[in-house]
This record gives structure tokens, C-alpha cells and sequence, in this order.
């Protein structure tokens, strides 16, 4: 994959990531990666990370035990956010034990 089309300037060298579930698309998480996260992704096939809140690199599953393995990467037409298919390894991608991050229901008024 060519990253040199990525616009990783519009957001301070990071880029928001979503991560699908390849069979079901499913979405799993947001995350954001810089240019090292996204080339270990894509040598490893393993998911990675930059961590805004502390400032470092991560590999999903590191600890947890749950990974996520890389099936297709895509980038949409800006050039400023990834869509990654995956397969998840294990029973859940939240830290709170859920298995996707997206479990919290907003309620709006439609007009």
C-alpha cells in the first residue's frame, strides 16, 4: 500500500481509523494511527495504534488478548481516514469488555 497519498497533516500527523469486521462489517472501534502505527499494520497484518492520551504506540490486543487481523485496507476520497476489515481473534475489541465500542445509544428527536 502507498501511505504517501494519506493526508496525515490535516489532524497534527494522525489519522482516524475504522475498523470493521470483515464478514459482518460490523464497526468495531475508532482508533487514529500516524505513519509508524500504519506501516507496523501493514508489515505485521496486526492492527497498531497511536495513542493520543498517552502518547505512544500500540498494538490492539497486546494485553487484552484480543487481535485483530488485517483483511483490507481502505482510504476514502480525502485522503484523511482509513477503513480497516479485520478479523477479530478473540471475543471482544472494547476495553470494556464489549465486543465493539459502539453500544451506547443516543436518543434524537427526528423532524
Amino acid at each position: 500500500m502507498d501511505i504517501t497519498n494519506i493526508d496525515f497533516k490535516k489532524m497534527n500527523d494522525i489519522i482516524p481509523t475504522i475498523i470493521q469486521d470483515s464478514k459482518t462489517n460490523e464497526v468495531f472501534m475508532l482508533g487514529y494511527m500516524n505513519k509508524v502505527s500504519l506501516q507496523n499494520t501493514i508489515k505485521t497484518g496486526d492492527i497498531h495504534f497511536w495513542s493520543r492520551s498517552r502518547n505512544m504506540l500500540w498494538k490492539k490486543g497486546e494485553t487484552s488478548g484480543n487481535q485483530l487481523k488485517v483483511k483490507e485496507i481502505y482510504l476514502d476520497c480525502d485522503g484523511d481516514t482509513l477503513l480497516i476489515k479485520v478479523q477479530l481473534i478473540g471475543i471482544n475489541v472494547c476495553h470494556t469488555g464489549k465486543r465493539t465500542c459502539f453500544t451506547k445509544q443516543l436518543s434524537f428527536t427526528q423532524k
